[in-house]
């Protein structure tokens, strides 16, 4: 089971004099995250590290601090708290100690996981598209019901017998959807997945 955020959050924690402030986002696409850290970054910072991860896509940066140290424990954290369509960066203001490659990684991933705790979340839905073609009579039944579905009407589009209609929908409600369909249109109606 997956999770996102519902809002942008942030953490805010000093480590051995250097502060460091964790900043999370949800985001939809590759591009999306990358807008994020590059809207949020500050460049007098000493470091803005950051990871984000998107379905099977994911991204890291260690912004000059020793390879493996930074983007990857945050990536871990993204991870480790089960979020997907997340972005985080984490800006550090050095303060004049070394906390080592270990220190480091603490450092990066604690205040990205910390920060992906505070957030309020929501889970994600896998959701299967599907389309089809209903009769005028048959439209006001069907579009009652989609929110009991969990459906959400994606396209609609209208011709002289009725209408061509997208949805997507969670996986476990498509039997239910489809038994729907044939209940009103008496066995007409099929439906092809997107």
């Amino acid at each position: 089971m997956a999770f996102t955020l519902l809002a942008p959050c942030e953490y805010r924690e000093d480590i051995r004099k250097s502060r460091f402030l964790a900043l999370a986002a949800p985001v939809a696409s590759a591009a999306e995250a990358q807008a994020f850290i590059e809207g949020a970054s500050d460049p007098s910072a000493s470091h803005n590290c950051w990871a984000w991860k998107v379905g099977q896509q994911y991204r890291f940066n260690d912004d000059g601090e020793p390879g493996g140290t930074a983007g990857r424990p945050i990536l871990a954290a993204i991870e480790g708290q089960d979020c997907d369509q997340v972005a985080v960066l984490v800006i550090r203001w050095y303060g004049g100690i070394q906390l080592g490659t270990g220190g480091l990684a603490r450092a990066y991933g604690g205040s990205a996981s910390k920060c992906l705790q505070a957030g309020e979340r929501a889970e994600l839905v896998q959701r299967s598209r599907l389309a089809f073609h209903c009769a005028f009579a048959e439209l006001p039944l069907l579009k009652a019901r989609l929110s009991d579905l969990e459906a959400l009407l994606e396209h609609e589009q209208f011709d002289a017998e009725g209408a061509e209609l997208q949805l997507a929908l969670p996986e476990a409600r498509v039997d239910e959807l489809q038994q729907l369909l044939a209940g009103i249109s008496r066995g007409r109606i099929t439906t092809r997945r997107l």
